[in-house]
């Protein structure tokens, strides 16, 4: 597992960002977040564990006649929540990492729909920060960061991500994952 220090930014597209279980603030508390994107400019992301539990089709007439009717839509994040954002991902047959395209058009999501593997999404808002931000958050352990394992979509798309992957890392991590909100509970 990567520590959350890196001399290399651009090594953290592709990667998981967790909260870290101190991290309270309702934006991104108990978030697992997937960067596609990290560079000197800044990063973006997609928080994969707030599902909104609606479908494209009751988003708007356009999707409800549309084969793609049946994506499943995602709180992406706190910025620009009026934005919508199709993605789609597979990983590779052979274990070689794994193909994002990010922000697709509908018309390139029904193309990939059919695609073996392939898995789609969409997403209102989007996780972002600003030229530095991201290094400075990791410098203060706001974030725990994980590389992308070739199951996370298999897993409970909830608070449960969290804990699972969180709970991987390592036994005082699971430990952590796994306190109640209520102290007084443990």
């Amino acid at each position: 597992m990567r520590e959350s220090h890196h001399s290399d930014p651009s090594a953290l597209a592709g990667a998981l960002l967790l909260a870290h279980p101190s991290l309270k603030e309702d934006n991104f508390r108990r978030t697992v977040i997937l960067l596609s994107a990290h560079d000197e400019k800044g990063a973006m992301g997609i928080v994969l564990n707030r599902p909104l539990g609606k479908r494209l089709g009751q988003l708007n007439a356009e999707f409800a006649l549309s084969p793609l009717s049946a994506v499943p839509i995602f709180q992406g994040g706190p910025v620009d929540t009026d934005r919508l954002l199709l993605c789609a991902w597979r990983f590779n047959p052979e274990g070689t990492g794994f193909q994002l395209m990010f922000g697709i058009d509908p018309q390139k999501a029904l193309e990939l729909q059919s695609e073996d593997g392939m898995h789609l999404r969409a997403f209102l808002g989007y996780s972002g920060w600003s030229a530095g931000q991201l290094e400075n958050e990791l410098k203060q352990n706001t974030w725990i960061v994980s590389p992308l394992m070739a199951d996370v979509l298999d897993l409970d798309q909830d608070d449960t991500l969290w804990r699972a992957i969180l709970g991987n890392i390592g036994h005082e991590w699971k430990l952590l994952a796994g306190e109640p909100d209520d102290p007084s509970l443990n």
